[in-house]
């Protein structure tokens, strides 16, 4: 399995049967997202940053929303986290969180998620979680305390930092270096992209920050 970044929360997760791409973009962020194709398409929730599916190639299946779905060899299922003791706009505001189960791998996207969930939330919705993509830099989603808090409850192999400040973003959000500083991972490797299987897991969990592949806009 092979994970790239090209800024908020769009990844491209590639397996041996299928390509996905999360959460695409538009150009109204700041960023340009290179033309991606892929099988299976995921979106968080319904905005600009998140929702741009015109922009991917091919003819993919396209996920918004709850359910269990397989495609291509993946099992992938879409859960709708909401907090329970919020204001009102807060608990109607959906956002999808993905599990996708490939090549004996679980990864967890969690999307635009907003709030910190209960324990029993996690072990009933989530369970175990190989590889999560955790938002990181606020604005509308999980701040570094949040996010390493999740980190804490989920207990990950490892864990890439998404939806943070990178050059050009017209969205205002925290830098990642805090989020590394919670962690206490500020010297976390930084690669183009992730290669991983099952046996290359490491023990404990481990932050991992991708370099952007997006340039900005302009």
């Amino acid at each position: 399995m092979e994970i790239t970044w090209f800024g908020l929360s769009c990844f491209r997760i590639r397996s041996r049967t299928a390509t996905i791409v999360t959460d695409p973009y538009d150009k109204s962020v700041g960023l340009n997202l290179p033309r991606l194709k892929a099988d299976i398409v995921t979106v968080s929730h319904d905005a600009p940053g998140h929702n741009a599916i015109r922009a991917i190639k091919g003819e993919p299946h396209v996920l918004s929303g709850p359910g269990e779905y397989e495609i291509s060899g993946v099992f992938i299922t879409g859960l709708d986290i909401r907090p329970e003791n919020r204001r009102k706009r807060d608990r109607e505001r959906r956002n999808t969180v993905f599990l996708f189960e490939l090549e004996d791998l679980r990864v967890c996207h969690l999307g635009d998620l907003q709030h910190v969930p209960s324990q029993a939330e996690v072990e009933e919705a989530l369970g175990e979680v190989d590889v999560l993509l955790v938002p990181v830099g606020g604005g509308g989603a999980l701040n570094a305390a949040q996010a390493a808090e999740v980190v804490s409850l989920l207990e990950p192999r490892v864990v890439i930092p998404m939806h943070y400040r990178v050059p050009g973003l017209t969205l205002k959000l925290d830098p990642v270096q805090k989020f590394l500083k919670e962690m206490g991972s500020e010297k976390a490797p930084m690669l183009d992209s992730l290669k991983l299987s099952r046996s290359e897991l490491p023990e404990e969990t481990q932050v991992i920050v991708l370099n952007l592949q997006a340039q900005e806009e302009g």
